[in-house]
This record gives structure tokens, sequence and C-alpha cells, in this order.
């Protein structure tokens, strides 16, 4: 049974290499890396966005769970990192069943692990100059759809706190729908915002939707395209 649990999780083991740096000191460096140019020849507010987002990772969980993992083994990183994120979409559900969005210390807690991944993605692909390749851009475009679930979701317990919209959602899954269609900029007319804050969410989320949706999904689907998943007779897979 555990030898099954671990080819399931786990996958070829034997495959991992131990990397020379640990998650924290590969972050660490990749900050000395864009304050020195080591990479790119970047000024001005380039190179402040670009320190910015890759020193925001360092005020949030993901990178430490991926520390404290790296010391049981490198094969640990990305499993810890996936329940990691799994749990980060999970929450935004529980507070919505359990009614727990007029709580604000547990909607800050929210909005902060939402930061984390709002963040996140800019960084791998704007400020990661010493980062590796994953083993796999499959598995980051999945990670990407469970990163965009945890924003929809977010999203809707933001708009189930207060009264913003023209009527008042009957259950928890209203403001998940009512989300998903903002996201998609489908916009059926049932619900819409009425108050500045309402409006704001709405921009918000869409402005979310065009840059962390279009342009990343576009990103990573390049990168697998360039590296053969998808063409025929090409044995051109990552470990």
């Amino acid at each position: 049974m555990n030898f099954i649990l671990s080819k399931l999780l786990l996958g070829n083991v034997s495959s991992v290499s131990k990397p020379k740096f640990n998650p924290l000191q590969k972050r660490i460096q990749n900050i000395k890396s864009i304050w020195n140019n080591d990479h790119q020849d970047d000024n001005g507010l380039e190179k402040i966005t670009r320190l910015f987002l890759s020193s925001s990772q360092l005020f949030f969980p993901g990178i430490y769970i991926k520390y404290l993992a790296n010391k049981k083994g490198t094969e640990y990183q990305d499993l810890a990192l996936d329940f990691y994120v799994l749990l980060k979409v999970l929450f935004p559900f529980v507070i919505l069943i359990n009614n727990w969005e007029h709580l604000n210390f547990v909607v800050w807690v929210m909005i902060y692990f939402l930061l984390e991944t709002i963040l996140y993605i800019p960084t791998l692909i704007f400020a990661s100059d010493l980062f590796s390749k994953p083993r796999s851009y499959k598995r980051s475009i999945l990670l990407l759809f469970f990163n965009y679930l945890e924003i929809v979701v977010a999203y809707a317990v933001l708009y189930s706190k207060g009264n913003y919209l023209n009527k008042p959602f009957t259950n928890w899954f209203d403001a998940v729908y009512f989300s998903i269609i903002t996201s998609s900029s489908i916009g059926y007319g049932d619900y819409f915002p009425v108050t500045t804050i309402g409006k704001v969410l709405v921009s918000t989320q869409a402005l979310l939707f065009l840059f962390f949706v279009v342009l990343f999904l576009n990103f990573f689907s390049n990168k697998i395209k360039g590296k053969g998943y998808f063409e025929h007779g090409k044995q051109n897979h990552l470990k």
C-alpha cells in the first residue's frame, strides 16, 4: 500500500535530482541576481517591479512550505505545494458554506492567501532569473487552473460580505455563480453591482481574468508546445 501511494503521489523519485540550494536560498539568490542585473539589463520601473515581485514571495507561506518539504526530500516539494494550493482553493468554499464571510478576521486571512496567488504567477514569469525549469509544464497548467479557481471563489466571498449588488444572494452558490459569470465576462444581468465597492470588485476581477488567464495561460501553453507535449513522434519529455 505504501508503495502504491508513493508511486501515485511522488512518481519516479529516482529521476529527481537534488538541487544545490533549497527554495529559500534560491529565492534570496534570485533577488540578488535582479539587483545586480546578472541576467537582464533592466532599470527604473521594470527593475523595481521585478524586485517587488521576487521579494514578495518571502512574505507568504508557500516558499516556507517548500523549504520545510525540501528537508524531507526534493521529491516532496511539489507534493507539499500541491496540497497547499488545494487547501487555498477549499478555504473560500468553507467560508461560504459556513457563512463566515461576515467574520472580518477570516476574510482578511483569505485575502492574504489570495494576494500570494495573484503575485506568484507574475513572479514566476517576470522575476525568476535563476530558477530551473519545472519537471512538468502540464503541472504548471493544472496549478494555474486551481489558482484561477481560488480567485473566483475568493471573489465570491467578497461579493457575499456586503450588499454590493442589486439583490442579495439566496444561497452560497449564487455568489460562486456570479463570480464565475463575472470572470468570464458573460454578464447575464440577474446580478449586477450597484455600489462603488461592488463595481471596484467586478472591475478588478475582470482585469485579473484578462491578466491572469489570457496572458499566463498563453505563456505556459507556448512552453508546453515548445517541449513537444503535443507533437507526435517526439520523445522530448521533461524530467
